[in-house]
């Protein structure tokens, strides 16, 4: 479960990554608590992270290109370093009293440029410190990461809420940087295990986009994480509402669904660091559970209930992400690994601008249990639709056997007779 700690510059990584990540939650929960409190409305929760996640729609294919052609520990270090001081500006801000949602909004729309370029490093460094035998068990862990983050995170930022006000939530956030940089500069040069950056050239975005479209096994998990990224996982809008409308609770209890989730979505890390090269079939299973749990918790009658729901829907929500994050990653030629994981970036992350005003419009019009069945049904709709897509493409058909044996499956996915599909898809399915 934890092999890839073994490697001493994933260890540095590790480590500063669980104070940052705690500070980013802290931010996320206080950024979202102080746009409701100051608007009183869920839909410009949702206008918060749609500037938050806009610049991944538009330039998100850009950053992988950077990553590609920078040497990605000292474009970290720069990513990391500005971050930072985007918290500290909106902490003086709050702290001053003179914030407004116009305030909050253009610093979230700054946050995005710069994490445009940062995603797609962060998540193609990984294979740099660990290599190959241990990206998807470092994958899962990172994913654990900010999960256990994310228990923590929102607990202390409700009470800094309560106590001090969202602002002395930022300026801790705005300290957490110092960590992550601190472990990359204290990292080992000679182990790393760097990718020769390419030389600039035209036509190298174009190139990003045809690789995956010719390959099938890269293209159906990009297509399927848009769906859910746009739609499914629109949690800082919909939890806001349940929070203030539906069950009627503060701060401290508004934290404590982020919380719920975020012991599922650690379950799920946990799980899928145990397991071995996922597989599409674990990804699209994952998604289409995710999916169908937000529909069921969409009519959960009470507020405990409801936060039960949103454990599960975190497990299979971690899951599918660690998936097609590890899958991708693993799939994809070590020089190319940059603008594939921007354009993962981009199709999960960007589409936010998209759905979050959408869910947010939902949300504010017929109520929070709306918006999260709209969102519940998309994304097992779209997960049921590339399940179909992947399984036609790589010429494998239900098999059901009721009588199995001891090693059989009741259910199985094989080759149809005289199949003919490209091997590395029916391998990867």
């Amino acid at each position: 479960m934890f092999s890839s700690l073994r490697v001493r510059n994933y260890r540095y990584y590790f480590a500063g990554q669980v104070v940052s990540n705690t500070g980013t939650w802290m931010q996320r929960i206080a950024q979202d608590w102080l746009v409701l409190s100051l608007t009183g409305s869920p839909l410009a929760v949702g206008i918060t992270t749609a500037m938050q996640f806009l610049p991944m729609l538009l330039f998100g294919l850009f950053g992988g290109v950077l990553a590609d052609r920078m040497p990605k520990r000292r474009l970290l270090i720069l990513t990391q370093g500005a971050m930072g001081l985007l918290a500290a500006g909106l902490a003086v801000l709050t702290v001053g009293g003179v914030v407004t949602p116009y305030y909050v909004y253009l610093f979230a729309l700054l946050l995005g440029l710069v994490t445009v370029v940062d995603n797609p490093t962060r998540q193609a460094f990984v294979s740099e410190m660990v290599g190959p035998k241990d990206l998807a068990n470092a994958v899962s862990l990172n994913a654990a990461n900010f999960q256990t983050a994310r228990l923590v995170g929102p607990a202390v930022a409700g009470l800094l809420i309560a106590a001090v006000g969202s602002g002395w939530a930022f300026a801790l956030n705005a300290l957490s940087f110092a960590a992550v940089i601190g472990g990359l500069l204290a990292m080992r040069e000679s182990e790393l295990r760097p990718t020769t950056p390419i030389a600039r050239e035209k036509g190298q975005l174009r190139e990003g986009l045809r690789y995956v479209k010719e390959r099938p096994e890269l293209l159906w998990p990009m297509v399927l994480a848009g769906f859910i990224g746009t739609f499914g996982f629109n949690f800082p809008t919909l939890l806001a509402g349940f929070a203030s409308d539906t069950f009627h609770v503060g701060a401290g209890q508004y934290g404590l669904l982020n919380t719920a989730m975020a012991v599922g979505s650690l379950t799920g890390a946990l799980i899928a660091a145990r397991r071995g090269v996922p597989r599409l079939r674990r990804l699209v299973g994952a998604a289409l559970a995710f999916g169908a749990l937000e529909v069921v918790a969409a009519f959960a009658p009470g507020y405990w209930t409801f936060a039960l729901l949103l454990t599960l829907i975190g497990v299979f929500g971690l899951s599918f992400n660690t998936s097609v994050n590890a899958s991708l990653q693993l799939g994809t030629d070590p020089e190319m690994r940059g603008r594939v994981m921007g354009l993962l970036m981009l199709v999960f992350t960007g589409g936010t601008p998209i759905g979050a005003p959408i869910v947010g419009w939902v949300t504010a019009s017929y109520g929070p249990r709306v918006g999260l069945l709209a969102c519940g049904l998309v994304s097992a709709a779209a997960a049921g639709a590339v399940g179909l897509v992947l399984a036609r493409s790589a010429e494998l058909r239900l098999r059901l056997d009721l009588h199995p044996g001891r090693r059989g499956r009741v259910v199985a996915l094989v080759p149809r007779p005289a199949a003919s599909a490209k091997p590395e898809l029916a391998t990867a399915c």
